[in-house]
């Protein structure tokens, strides 16, 4: 009898492990557009440094990020208990963010490519490690905001607190590790193409070359992927919590998500129309 008990409560136990594995599954997945943004910001910000100073920084700006995911977490917890209603306003609004940095993005590359360029290497000359790191992680706390929030909005709403805090937990440390761990391999791999073509083995040195012609080229990639993808989470957080969106039939798959980074791009240039110009306001006011 004691022993039927035990193996029940193991079988129950390992159904809650399996459910809070696949919700967290589901809830990473969402998040692909903060992830692919938030690793093309942190490589960036990374990159002009001392090279024996580029993992110190790296590992200084990972202890932030758990840390703002030990804020976050806690706070999204009692949001989702006190005031459940706010996870789809705050979801949106998540939402409506992500598709403004597309466009924002897209606007700075057309618009400003050369002085966004000359800006940054000047600020790469005058901030001091301190200040890279601090500021590497106060983008870090809006980008892991937008991770808790829409990993929150796959879980649902009647789950238990314990349920939504391990979901939460793994996605968050999950992240965080893979994020800061290919910034850490991204930020290093021109030291590896270098180490490569010091060696005397002739296809060692063509493999250095190799990664060394590639990395810019990934970083670019990178950034355009991560832009692309903001647009399919902003927008697609729009099209399964809005019902005249919700419910339309779309004839393919690929129709859908083609429609679904056409809305965010939409959303983008609305919000922008509106927050641009504000921004310019006060900034003259200041």
């Amino acid at each position: 009898m004691a022993f039927g008990s035990f193996f029940t409560l193991l079988d129950d136990i390992t159904a809650v492990l399996d459910d809070i594995s696949l919700m967290t599954k589901v809830a990473a997945k969402k998040t692909v557009g903060v992830v692919g943004d938030d690793l093309a910001v942190n490589a960036n910000q990374v990159t002009g440094v001392q090279a024996e100073r580029e993992l110190p920084i790296v590992w200084a700006v990972t202890k932030g990020s758990f840390a703002n995911k030990a804020i976050l977490i806690p706070l999204a917890l009692a949001l989702s208990y006190f005031a459940p209603q706010w996870v789809k306003i705050l979801l949106m609004m998540g939402g409506a963010y992500l598709c403004f940095e597309g466009i924002e993005k897209i606007l700075e590359s057309v618009l400003h490519k050369e002085e966004t360029h000359e800006h940054q290497v000047v600020s790469d000359h005058l901030d001091s490690e301190k200040n890279k790191i601090m500021g590497a992680i106060r983008t870090d706390m809006i980008l892991s905001a937008e991770i808790i929030i829409i990993a929150l909005g796959e879980i649902p709403m009647n789950a238990s607190i314990g349920f939504k805090l391990a979901v939460l937990v793994l996605v968050g440390v999950g992240i965080t590790i893979f994020v800061y761990g290919l910034v850490a391999a991204i930020v290093k791999s021109d030291d590896f193409g270098l180490y490569l073509m010091r060696q005397e083995d002739i296809v060692k040195q063509a493999i250095g070359r190799t990664i060394i012609r590639i990395v810019p080229y990934f970083m670019r990639a990178l950034g355009v992927i991560g832009m692309i993808a903001m647009f399919l989470v902003g927008g697609g957080i729009f099209m399964h919590n809005v019902d005249a969106l919700h419910h339309i039939q779309w004839n393919s798959g690929l129709v859908e998500v083609l429609a679904t980074i056409v809305l965010g791009m939409v959303i983008g240039c609305v919000v922008c129309a509106v927050v641009l110009p504000l921004m310019k306001l006060l900034g003259k006011a200041h």
